[in-house]
């Protein structure tokens, strides 16, 4: 099977290690990736990306939500979704939600119960907590960005819906649109963004990247907590985020068509 992945980085990379298929990469530096290392991928830049498209049997995107909101509209063919803060874009989310669309869920699970019981649910609520280094941000001054970093004590750095979430903390927090997107129900999807509920921890006391969402309704009450070690490439990154990725791929591969 023929794959063009977008994005080559600690994702990217993790994946190719653990899949034996055919694998071209989109990236924006190629100088910099061979120094790095190809792994034996064929690798492209955004000029050669409708020819890859082409030839590709699955797209999967590994690239952050700016790469997925530009180049996902244009794949009319099966494509794995990883930063699902995309679909947090009302105008995003109705191109890609079509039958092609298959969204991994990153660093959490138990989806398949929350998408049982999503219209008997009244609350939806996550809590994220993460080492403060991976949460520095572009947007924060040189002053906040230490701050961070000399932090002691846990400190909640948003609370609000993953709408607002994604768009201050885009490499963080696309669990929270998966979970809205998984309890929406028969609900529009900006629906069930709104009923979302998320905090955003900075914890300098535990490195791992945790996430309790909780669940409650006509259906019951559910809680469920993952904790997780950080990508050693990314600290932004769960490192279970490749191999629920490379779990999402095995999945539908023997349903892939290939040309």
């Amino acid at each position: 099977m023929k794959i063009l992945l977008l994005g080559f980085g600690s994702i990217g990379r993790h994946i190719v290690r653990l899949l034996d298929y055919d694998f071209t990469a989109m990236v924006r530096d190629l100088a910099a990736h061979r120094e790095r290392g190809t792994l034996g991928v064929r690798l492209i830049t955004e000029e050669s990306f409708d020819d890859a498209l082409a030839q590709a049997d699955l797209v999967v995107e590994a690239a952050g939500v700016a790469a997925a909101k530009k180049f996902l509209p244009r794949v009319h063919k099966p494509f794995v979704l990883t930063s699902v803060g995309a679909l947090a874009d009302p105008a995003i989310a109705d191109a890609l939600m079509t039958p092609h669309l298959h969204v991994t869920n990153g660093a959490i699970g138990g989806f398949d119960l929350l998408e049982a019981v999503a219209d008997q649910l009244d609350r939806v609520s996550i809590t994220t907590s993460k080492d403060p280094a991976g949460l520095i941000q572009p947007w924060m001054s040189e002053a906040e960005a230490t701050r961070l970093e000399e932090l002691t004590e846990p400190e909640v750095l948003f609370s609000g819906n993953p709408i607002e979430a994604i768009e201050k903390f885009p490499g963080n927090v696309n669990v929270s649109v998966a979970l809205a997107y998984a309890t929406r129900g028969a609900k529009p999807l900006n629906e069930s963004l709104q009923r979302v509920q998320v905090q955003l921890v900075a914890d300098p006391l535990h490195p791992e990247s945790a996430h309790v969402i909780e669940a409650a309704g006509d259906a019951g009450r559910f809680k469920f907590e993952f904790v997780s070690s950080p990508s050693p490439i990314n600290p932004a990154t769960s490192g279970t985020t490749a191999l629920s990725l490379a779990a999402t791929i095995r999945r539908i591969a023997p349903h892939i068509h290939r040309d």
